[in-house]
């Protein structure tokens, strides 16, 4: 979340300062966090190369990290699962907690991406535990944020919606403008999802803004790509469906220029509902959203997958063909074990 791991990523020098990517680690620390993914991939697969030829394990755990993250970017899920876990083995061979760390962070993300909620909860919550034995505030700041966004993502507002405000007002204090604009989101969202549409717009348009101006040559475009989503996402709960048909097809293009697997669907998702709203006809939604049923599944992302028979049933033209969705996990202890993990004062 803030402040320096080994001198591996400088912080944001203000909400108006550099984002960087702390998870791009060792030689490929100068990466910038908007650097093409496919470019990140073969360099980490490349430093990866040379760091086992040379035997030295720490900077071997970190290019596992920059593949690992790389490839759950990319939607290449398997071969992030196999990455992170290497990673993993790797870092604890060494004897080196912050990139054990690191590795579990990634595999927690990976987890929540894949809808497989409980294991993103143990996997953040070891992340947060050995950062903090590590001395690593970086990977506890963003293993603790990882564990906020899980419990919204399933809904849990009461549970982390506390954390999201610290922990945005710990990245405001650090002049952080890639956590202050994840944090503003995350809330926005909640905002969104319980009806506050004002507000939550308020909150993705100020996100929206620290993202443009984080650096004059590099402007979060993954950040400003998924706002211009969930953004469309407000106007469309709110019944404007030609702003929100708009916005989708920005984030759109974004995406595709991005190669991002995840926020193309998404947004094509959230594009294809608009449509519908205007006037589209139910043949062609009902085709659409089966072809994006089995894109999310390709993917992994099995929550979104959910999503779109859900917006069958909304706009009438379900139930899809094909099988049917998978149960949601339901409430259970790990949460509250997990999430009692969250002291953001140790981030000081």
């Amino acid at each position: 979340m803030a402040g320096l791991a080994e001198q591996v990523a400088t912080p944001e020098a203000g909400e108006a300062g550099k984002a960087s990517a702390p998870e791009y680690q060792g030689a490929l620390g100068a990466l910038s966090v908007n650097a093409s993914l496919t470019d990140v991939l073969a360099r980490g697969i490349e430093e990866l190369r040379a760091a086992e030829a040379a035997g030295d394990l720490k900077e071997t755990a970190r290019c596992h990290l920059a593949v690992a993250e790389a490839s759950r970017r990319l939607g290449r899920t398997d071969e992030a699962d196999r990455a992170w876990k290497a990673g993993y083995r790797t870092a604890r061979a060494a004897g080196h907690a912050g990139s054990m760390a690191w590795a579990l962070w990634s595999g927690g993300t990976l987890a929540r991406q894949r809808g497989a909620f409980r294991l993103a909860y143990r996997l953040l919550a070891l992340a947060a535990e050995w950062g903090e034995r590590g001395g690593d505030i970086v990977v506890r700041g963003y293993s603790l944020a990882g564990l906020a966004e899980t419990g919204r993502i399933q809904g849990d507002y009461a549970a982390v919606e506390e954390l999201h405000e610290q922990l945005l007002a710990e990245a405001r204090r650090r002049g952080e403008a890639r956590h202050t604009v994840w944090a503003l989101e995350g809330i926005a969202q909640m905002h969104r999802n319980t009806g506050a549409y004002d507000r939550a717009h308020a909150l993705f348009a100020e996100a929206a803004e620290i993202a443009e101006r984080a650096e004059d040559q590099m402007d979060l475009r993954g950040a400003l790509a998924f706002n211009h989503k969930m953004r469309g996402n407000v106007l469309y709960r709110a019944g404007r469906y030609e702003e929100a048909r708009d916005l989708y097809t920005r984030a759109l293009a974004e995406f595709r220029d991005m190669t991002e697997p995840r926020g193309t669907a998404l947004s094509r998702l959230g594009l294809a509902k608009a449509r519908a709203r205007l006037g589209r006809d139910s043949a062609e939604t009902a085709a659409e959203l089966a072809t994006l049923r089995d894109q999310f599944n390709r993917i992994g992302l099995h929550h979104a997958r959910e999503m779109v028979d859900k917006a069958a049933a909304e706009l009438g033209v379900g139930p899809l063909p094909g099988p049917g969705t998978a149960a949601a996990t339901p409430p259970d202890a790990y949460r509250t074990e997990a999430l009692r993990a969250t002291d953001v004062a140790g981030l000081r």
